[in-house]
């Protein structure tokens, strides 16, 4: 089988919809399927505004396919981990934003690849896990920073040596998702979600992934420093000052909720 059959491809619109295709694995990974990944990555990166990762299947991912990593020496073991990384850091620290829809299985390397994600979507279904002590192994896919920010590392701790499963539910509360949706509706919702992105500035998207988790990890000073470097390179592009514009002359719609009147601006 062919590393591409392991990852569907397609688009709507400006979304690109990349879906891990081994239903029968519980799409679990392997080098096969990650380097399939990159290539989706890679296309989607050039041809879409917003990538939304999904599986086939009754799961999203069950993580790492053990059998193809037993028996790597620990070179091999370093060297398959550093391809995680770097695929799943195309997708972090790419030029668009991703959305996950989680369903099933969200489980190891699964659960890595969702934190690669920006937003992450789960319906009831969802459950989420990290075995790795289990296993007698670590987390190789970059879950030791990503997930570890995500949900703190005290959390992260008891998953991984306890292994002890957890609902979608749960997994808002600590993080793991922002969106919580019932059985069968995460694809629907991260669709949504990614067709509201799309209709960004794409500046903008690419300043919000970009820079704003680098400036989380810099000094106060540092980071209000980047801030007003990235916050003038975007409200001076062509397209900010268009939209700009466009809300001030009303031909842009205004924020409001469904319970509310839109709040009339006033110009001086």
């Amino acid at each position: 089988m062919a590393s591409s059959d392991f990852v569907t491809y397609t688009r709507e619109g400006d979304v690109a919809l990349i879906g891990l295709n081994r239903p029968a694995k519980r799409n679990a990974m392997n080098d096969a399927t990650i380097l399939a990944i990159d290539a989706a990555v890679t296309r989607a990166q050039t041809e879409a505004k917003v990538g939304l990762i999904f599986g086939h299947g009754a799961h999203f991912s069950s993580g790492l396919d053990l059998a193809e990593h037993a028996g790597r020496s620990p070179v091999e073991g370093m060297q398959g981990s550093m391809l995680w990384h770097a695929v799943f850091d195309r997708i972090d620290r790419g030029r668009i934003s991703f959305v996950s829809a989680l369903h099933g299985a969200v489980i190891g390397g699964g659960l890595e690849l969702a934190a690669a994600t920006h937003i992450r979507v789960a319906d009831t279904t969802a459950f989420f896990a990290l075995p790795e002590g289990k296993r007698g192994i670590f987390v190789g896919g970059g879950g030791a920073v990503r997930i570890a920010r995500l949900m703190g590392v005290a959390r992260m701790t008891d998953l991984m040596l306890t292994g002890r499963v957890i609902p979608a539910a749960e997994a808002e509360a600590y993080n793991l998702a922002q969106y919580f949706v019932p059985a069968g509706a995460a694809q629907a919702k991260a669709m949504a979600i990614a067709r509201q992105i799309s209709e960004n500035a794409p500046l903008s998207n690419f300043a919000v992934i970009n820079a704003l988790p680098r400036i989380q990890h810099m000094s106060q000073d540092d980071g209000l420093f980047v801030e007003s470097i990235v916050t003038a390179l975007t409200q001076t592009s062509p397209e900010a000052r268009q939209r700009m514009e466009d809300f001030l002359e009303k031909r842009a719609e205004p924020i409001t909720t469904k319970t509310t009147k839109p709040v009339e601006q006033k110009r001086r």
